[in-house]
């Protein structure tokens, strides 16, 4: 007999941006869970494409373009594309590296396959594991506008290695939640909900306050808090007071997981 899907007959609300709920939702269904799509983010392009587009008009002066993002890797192959140009055909002395394994996936579906990707899944592995001395080298760090990490550039900088960090997209709040994440928070439906990223966090804060008042935290009262990883999971503590559970591996396989083993424990 097979065994029962680890989530099944559970309530999991995934907070995602609204083009990168498909893949979350597959993957908890398999698990045998019911998707609330709750989308947290949307993504856009920066305020200003200036930097970016200057640091993609003299790539051949730098030695590594290090993705923290599969939306970093988007907007910069976009923006290639305006110059005739693509990841794939950047100069051959520019190398890649990819935080995470859905970073890498991108890479690697646009034939230009990263050549370092750290054994975990969160930016310090990288910087830990980073195949050659940061001295010396010229770092490409596109990112997310607002809210990111700067310990990539401020690692490499202290290594010696001279990091340009542009932005190459933003994630901004939506304007309100959807109808069926709003019922399923006012019957208390959910059985988890999950973070994959402190952004998502931030805005699933607003968004419950903007649609539930100053009560809103109520509504997360026996729904256990999921979180991708370290950073993830001390917003949740910043905003929300707690966090349940953590994936490992960090990534949405792992998040999964993570809730299967929560749930399992829970009645």
């Amino acid at each position: 007999m097979a065994a029962t899907p680890s989530l099944a007959g559970r309530t999991v609300a995934v907070t995602r941006a609204e083009t990168q709920l498909g893949a979350a939702r597959r993957l908890f269904e398999q698990a045998g869970a019911s998707v609330i799509d709750l989308p947290a983010l949307v993504i856009g392009p920066p305020d200003l494409w200036g930097p970016l587009d200057d640091a993609l008009a003299e790539l051949e002066q730098f030695h590594w373009i290090l993705f923290s993002s599969a939306n970093g890797v988007d907007a910069v192959e976009q923006r290639l594309a305006r110059r005739g140009s693509s990841l794939a055909a950047r100069p051959k002395e520019v190398r890649l590296a990819a935080v995470g394994r859905r970073t890498a996936e991108a890479l690697e579906a646009l034939g230009a396959p990263a050549d370092f990707v750290p054994p975990a899944f969160v930016a310090d592995s990288l910087i830990e594991h980073f195949p050659v001395s940061g001295w010396g080298q010229r770092l490409l760090l596109p990112r997310v506008q607002s809210g990111g990490r700067t310990v990539l550039a401020e690692a490499f900088g202290a290594a010696g290695a001279r990091v340009v960090e542009v932005a190459a997209y933003e994630t901004r709040c939506p304007a309100g939640l959807p109808s069926g994440a709003l019922l399923a928070l006012e019957r208390r439906q959910l059985d988890a909900i999950t973070f994959s990223s402190g952004k998502t966090v931030d805005h699933t804060a607003r968004l419950l306050a903007d649609s539930f008042g100053d009560t809103w935290l109520e509504r997360l009262e026996g729904v256990q808090v999921v979180s991708i990883g370290p950073q993830t999971s001390r917003r949740c503590l910043e905003r929300l007071g707690r966090v349940d559970g953590e994936a490992d591996p960090h990534d949405l396989e792992g998040l999964v997981e993570a809730c299967g083993r929560l749930l399992r424990a829970r009645p």
